[in-house]
């Protein structure tokens, strides 16, 4: 990674002295298929043009390019000695015009990290696919260019590609022609673009399965607007496309943001492309959306999966507006698309397609994200202090996306709806394909809301930290309130107090009815504005004395939930009879943040898990619970009552899958839970029997992606030897099968295996992006503590050269990934410490890595303390 990195010291001075006005890429990628002879990396060549204004003629600056080699470098007509101006990252430009073009012809290589222009063989038929990916700076890997978002350009593509491949970019294709090269192959001219930032253009080629729609709509002055659709996937994964129901999740966001946002999609036709390999959730390309390809479902998946990628297709869409058409200025203001997208997705998925619980997933699911992050050393605020390119690359996390949402959500109920969005259609009219600050939106907001947006501002997007609410409450000798305040506490790292609008909710117990279970209701609610430390709420003095006070009731706030120890007791003994889902939603995230925090000990947790996860009717929370469960266990819970703690959750997920309505999501998620938490010779046995149909549960359709869930579980248990997962890759000898084997193979209970592991990830860089992920994921198991021991201080031994050697997202999978969190000990975080203290010069970006799962360690053994203490 040295000389990969850009300042925005540097990215300033340069947008200082340069305007762009328009680039030509030429990519010519026969070279994709075909046998490689060379000794070096596969390579296509790439050629730009980029003619740019001076704003002082004489001055130097500098393009970008990630490259093998350059062939030849032309400024204003003036050949420059590839030798002499490139070295590797940069091309040296001097003797600047008042109006320049630079021509750069390079040999640029295929990726098989998912950065750049990645390149991607089927296994399953041997057919070549390729795609962009380029956030925050990997466009550089592809074509010279100036890379910075507030650099903006047109651009003009043209794409060679071998016969019969699908190739698209950001605009409509004008024409194909043959490329004259009498081999079949065309090249694609596209029409140029509006003024877009170079991290989202985009190139997909490769015989793609395409699937075509159209959305039309009438605009407000009476013209019509019609976007073309397409959906597009790998052939083999066609049979499993359902393009039907992505594109009515897409043409209902279209319809949503065209009502809301007074501004016509700018960008022409509307591609959507899942394509392997891919390092993202999804990547907001104008006009060519990429998602990764498991949002294409092999198998049976929950509705909580449906919902999740519309979320995901609508958050990429609010981006054509939030980021695409506005861009931030430098990466300080990433919030300002990503925020936003992430409050859109819900908001949009709520008010316009099937799934009305939208915000339910959003807190419990997207705000525990946040919570996390926010609690981490390296918490930073919404708007943050970005002092480069690693640093932007790590900023794509919980506070950017998940809390910045919150905010905005938080923000809504402070201005008002209606304010929030005519300030959203000004910002997007004010400044259509520009880029802006913070001010710039808080000015708009201002004026549409009337509302002091400076202090809101400094209170909650250039601070960092959550703050704690708990509802404080007396009485009199009759049981009714005699006053309710909501105290606000801060952490002592972020002591910020924050203004909050929060709903505070009552809710008791009603009488069951014959044999039927009773009900937790809410009987008064009340809101008010929490400012400071202490805030009475006098609207519910008086109220008759509740069971359980729920603050940040329908969750219009970011904050973190405490409770009284009066509605404690009642979770514990009642939690499954709280009739309103988000009420339960908040609650159960709540208990995660107690058992995060060590206030409450992890067997607790497990036990409100067993008792009362059976009765979560929302799929989504019941899978969150699930996940959160599995980190009580095995990183929360005190090492000596692991064990039991592990039997009776395997019982209770075993007792809940038996009990789960035939064919259900929820039969699904029991199944999936219960493969992951199995320890029993008896739970192992069943599972084999569901693998090889010896055993058989009414409803539950063990297809192909339960058939590997089950084959991991008896992988990492030793019940699963390298033939019987080399038979299972036989039934899906695909991608997909190839990463599940991948990852079972790693699993597996031995010293060897964990041996070689290692050296794939570590000593070798021959493992594409997926695989690596794959053999990370399968290496590292939770009760394989002793063979996974010798790899600690290893660990720490090889992470500064990964770091140096490989791409910033494999070095990021990495040090993620092989942290040795399975050790859950003092030692490692004492090794830990040492490397922090013995490292001080170490990238910055790498040390905020180790610093952040070295603090998830001191965490969990704070966790695993107080479990200890609960049964003293």
């Amino acid at each position: 990674m040295p000389g990969e990195n850009l300042t925005r010291d540097e990215a300033r001075e340069r947008a200082k002295l340069l305007a762009v006005e328009a680039y030509e890429v030429a990519l010519d990628l026969r070279s994709a298929v075909g046998e490689h002879t060379g000794s070096g990396p596969r390579t296509y060549r790439s050629t730009t043009a980029i003619r740019f204004r001076c704003a002082e003629p004489g001055a130097a600056t500098f393009a970008d390019l990630l490259a093998p080699s350059v062939t030849s470098v032309r400024l204003n007509g003036r050949e420059l000695d590839p030798a002499a101006v490139f070295d590797g990252s940069r091309i040296a430009l001097d003797g600047l015009a008042a109006e320049n073009e630079l021509v750069v012809d390079a040999q640029c290589a295929f990726s098989r990290t998912g950065e750049g222009l990645h390149r991607f063989v089927d296994p399953e038929d041997g057919e070549v696919y390729l795609y962009t990916q380029y956030e925050p700076a990997d466009c550089r890997r592809v074509f010279a260019n100036f890379e910075q978002p507030d650099l903006k350009a047109p651009f003009t593509f043209s794409v060679t590609a071998p016969e019969g491949w699908t190739v698209l970019s950001n605009g409509d294709v004008d024409r194909v022609e043959p490329s004259g090269a009498g081999d079949g192959a065309t090249t694609s001219h596209f029409v140029t673009t509006r003024p877009i930032s170079t991290y989202i253009t985009a190139v997909v080629a490769g015989p793609y399965h395409y699937v075509s729609d159209h959305y039309r709509r009438t605009l407000p002055n009476g013209s019509e607007l019609e976007i073309p659709l397409g959906a597009l996937c790998r052939k083999g994964l066609a049979k499993h496309f359902d393009a039907d129901d992505i594109f009515t999740v897409t043409k209902q966001g279209l319809d949503f943001f065209h009502d809301h946002f007074d501004y016509p999609y700018p960008f022409g036709k509307y591609d959507q492309a899942f394509v392997p390999e891919y390092n993202l959730g999804a990547m907001e390309n104008p006009g060519c959306v990429t998602f990764r390809e498991e949002f294409i479902f092999r198998g049976k998946v929950t509705k909580a999966s449906y919902e999740g990628r519309a979320n995901v297709i609508l958050h990429e869409m609010a981006h054509m507006w939030f980021g695409d058409l506005v861009t931030m200025e430098w990466w300080d203001d990433l919030w300002l698309k990503e925020s936003f997208a992430d409050f859109m997705g819900a908001f949009s998925l709520v008010g316009a397609t099937r799934f009305t619980d939208g915000w339910i997933t959003f807190a419990n699911r997207r705000k525990a994200w946040a919570y996390r992050a926010d609690q981490l050393p390296s918490t930073h605020p919404i708007t943050a202090d970005i002092r480069d390119l690693e640093d932007a690359k790590l900023n794509f996390d919980g506070i950017t996306y998940a809390k910045g949402a919150s905010v905005l959500k938080q923000l809504v109920a402070y201005v008002g709806q209606d304010a929030f969005l005519e300030g959203a259609r000004r910002y997007f009219k004010r400044h259509a394909y520009g880029n802006t600050r913070l001010s710039d939106l808080l000015s708009v907001l201002g004026e549409t809301s009337g509302r002091d947006m400076a202090t809101w501002s400094r209170a909650w997007l250039e601070t960092a930290g959550v703050n704690a609410l708990t509802p404080h409450a007396t009485y009199d000798a009759e049981g009714h309130i005699t006053e309710l305040a909501v105290v606000q506490e801060a952490a002592e790292s972020h002591p910020t107090l924050r203004p909050h609008r929060v709903a505070v909710g009552l809710y008791r117990k009603e009488a069951p009815v014959d044999e039927r279970a009773g009900a937790l209701v809410r009987y008064a609610r009340a809101e008010v504005d929490v400012d400071g430390p202490r805030t009475v709420v006098p609207e519910l003095t008086g109220a008759a004395r509740p069971d359980l006070i729920l603050v940040n009731d329908d969750d219009l706030t970011y904050c973190k939930i405490r409770f009284d120890e009066g509605s404690l007791d009642t979770l514990r003994e009642h939690l499954g009879e709280l009739t309103d889902p988000l009420a339960r939603a908040l609650s159960w995230s709540a208990l995660w943040n107690l058992t995060r925090d060590a206030l409450l000990p992890a067997r607790d947790y497990l036990e409100l898990v067993r008792r009362f996860a059976g009765a979560e009717s929302d799929i989504g929370v019941l899978q969150m619970v699930q996940a959160w469960a599995l980190s009580a266990l095995h990183h929360y819970s005190a090492p000596d009552a692991r064990e039991e703690a592990a039997a009776r959750l395997a019982e209770g997920a075993l007792s809940e899958l038996r009990l789960a309505e035939p064919g259900s999501g929820h039969q699904l998620a029991w199944a999936r839970f219960f493969a992951q938490v199995a320890v029993a010779d008896s739970e192992l046995r069943l599972l084999r029997g569901l693998l090889d149909g010896t055993a058989r549960i009414d409803g539950l359709d063990v297809d192909q992606e339960l058939r590997w869930t089950l084959l991991a579980a008896l992988a990492s248990s030793g019940e699963a030897d390298e033939a019987l997962i080399a038979a299972e890759l036989a039934r899906d000898d695909t991608a997909s099968g190839k990463r599940h084997q991948v990852r079972c193979l790693a699993a597996r209970p031995s010293a060897a295996v964990k041996a070689e592991a290692w050296d794939a990830v570590v000593e070798s860089d021959r493992l594409s992006n997926a695989l690596v992920e794959a053999t990370i994921s399968g290496f590292d198991q939770p009760g394989q503590r002793d063979l996974l021991a010798p790899y600690a201080s290893r660990y720490f031994e090889v992470i500064e050269r990964v770091w140096q050697e490989r791409s910033i997202e494999i070095g990021m999978s990495i040090v993620r990934g092989l942290f040795p969190a399975a050790q859950g000990d003092a030692p490692t975080l004492e090794a830990a410490d040492a490397w922090l203290d013995g490292h001080p010069d170490a990238a910055p970006a790498l040390r905020r890595l180790v610093l952040e799962a070295r603090d998830d360690l001191a965490r969990a053994l704070r966790g695993q303390e107080c479990d200890a203490r609960a049964t003293t």
